[in-house]
Parts: structure tokens; C-alpha cells; sequence
């Protein structure tokens, strides 16, 4: 198994230590899970397919330690559950000089995250691509005070704004293009969660952002296996 593959599904959930806590299920040669970050701003479903492993739903309370313990191992690794009964109590993984311990949650203590109902219409269709990427992570970089971004809508054009005020301020615009415009209110949502969904999925060449005047954004990567959304409650509607 490569850990490579291992460790990008990890970015994609933990980005940067923001969701730490998950569980984890392997299902008919996929992986995947559900997340949320501690302060609930965010939500996000991760799939993985081509996932040679045991149909199995582990609980993973300390991604830090994990990501910690895959670096003392070389790229080609091998997993094992260990079990105390026909209870999962850990994970081994082993390359061929060494091996390390993984010791696995119960499930009643990982924060499950709720089901999104109702979900709401989506004014704003936008096109992300590696320049968007690239622009918004160097731009967040620039402002590392600043800790917001806003959707600006203005004659059928769409931009994005870290640092937006309504007196002059430090700030970084980027113009998007749109695939579905209506008009509606100034919306912020947080530019360092935002920053962190980004660098997760550098590698992507395109995604789509939608945004919702209720206060909701939905961003959609896929790539190689991989197939990962992002739901971003707003900070508040910016005047």
C-alpha cells in the first residue's frame, strides 16, 4: 500500500489540525468519512476509492499522532487491525524496516457530524481553478490577520475579496468566473478554514464553488480517487 495515499486522505480531512477527530469506514474497496471542525463552521464528506483494505469503521481521535507516527515509515506500508474480541483496539502499520502502533477510539466518543438537511438553493456557481488556488493561498498568506473572505456580486461579475471592509482597507480582490449568477448580498465566510480547504486539494486543476444567500457555501473537488466536499457555514453577511 502506498502511504502517499494514505496521507493525502488525511490533508483532506485534517486540514492543518482543524478536524482532528473522525471515523473512519472501509466499505467495498473505498474509505471514507464524514468531519467537522471544532468550531462547526465546516463540514465535509471524503471518499477514496481503490482502498484494498478490511470493511471495517474504526474511530480515529488524535490525526496529529497518526500523521506522526505514518512519518517514521517509508512510502510502502502495510495496515493491520489489531483486535481485543471482535472489537478493532488498534492500528498496525508496518514498512519493511519498522513498525508502528496506531491505538484506536470507540466510536461513542467521536462527534459524529449532523446531517445536512434542507439544503439550500445555490445563487453562485463559480469556476476554481489552480490559478484561483494559488492567488487566494498567496493572498490569505499576505493578510495573516485578516481571517475573512467575501463574495462580492455586481453586474452579473463575481469577485473575492480577503480583507474586505467598507473603509479602505489591506485586501486582495480576485475576480471568478461564474457558471450560475443571481445578485445578492455581500457574504463572508472564514478565509483561514477556507486557505486550509485549498491547500488540501492544491493538485486539483478545477472545482466548483456555490454559494447560497441562506449563509452557505459548498466547494467540490475530484481528483485521482479521490472526491471530497466542503460545506462553509458564513461568518456573517458582510454590509
Amino acid at each position: 500500500m502506498n502511504k502517499v495515499k494514505l496521507n493525502r486522505f488525511v490533508e483532506k480531512y485534517h486540514l492543518s489540525g482543524n478536524v482532528n477527530s473522525v471515523a473512519l469506514a472501509t466499505k467495498e474497496n473505498t474509505l471514507s468519512t464524514r468531519f467537522m471542525s471544532g468550531d462547526k463552521s465546516l463540514l465535509g464528506e471524503l471518499v477514496m476509492k481503490n482502498w484494498s483494505f478490511k470493511d471495517s469503521e474504526i474511530g480515529v481521535y488524535d490525526t496529529e499522532q497518526l500523521v506522526k507516527l505514518l512519518g517514521v515509515l517509508s512510502d510502502d506500508i502495510m495496515l493491520e487491525l489489531v483486535s481485543s474480541g471482535d472489537k478493532a483496539v488498534a492500528l498496525k502499520i508496518s514498512d519493511a524496516d519498522a513498525s508502528v502502533n496506531y491505538m484506536l477510539s470507540d466510536l461513542s466518543v467521536i462527534n459524529k457530524p449532523p446531517q445536512l438537511k434542507n439544503v439550500p438553493k445555490f445563487e453562485l456557481k463559480l469556476k476554481v481553478d489552480s490559478t484561483f488556488i494559488k492567488k487566494f493561498i498567496a493572498g490569505k498568506s499576505a493578510l495573516v490577520e485578516t481571517d475573512t473572505f467575501t463574495v462580492i456580486t455586481d453586474n452579473d461579475s463575481v469577485k473575492i475579496v480577503i480583507g474586505y471592509a467598507t473603509i479602505n482597507t489591506n485586501r486582495v480582490t480576485i475576480p471568478v468566473e461564474t457558471e450560475t449568477y443571481e445578485n445578492m448580498d455581500n457574504i463572508s465566510f472564514n478565509a483561514n478554514l477556507f486557505k486550509d480547504v485549498l491547500v488540501a486539494n492544491k493538485e486539483c486543476e478545477s472545482a466548483t464553488l456555490e454559494v447560497s444567500s441562506q449563509g452557505l457555501g459548498r466547494i467540490n473537488f475530484q481528483v485521482d480517487d479521490y472526491n471530497v466536499t466542503y460545506y462553509l457555514v458564513s461568518e456573517s453577511k458582510a454590509d
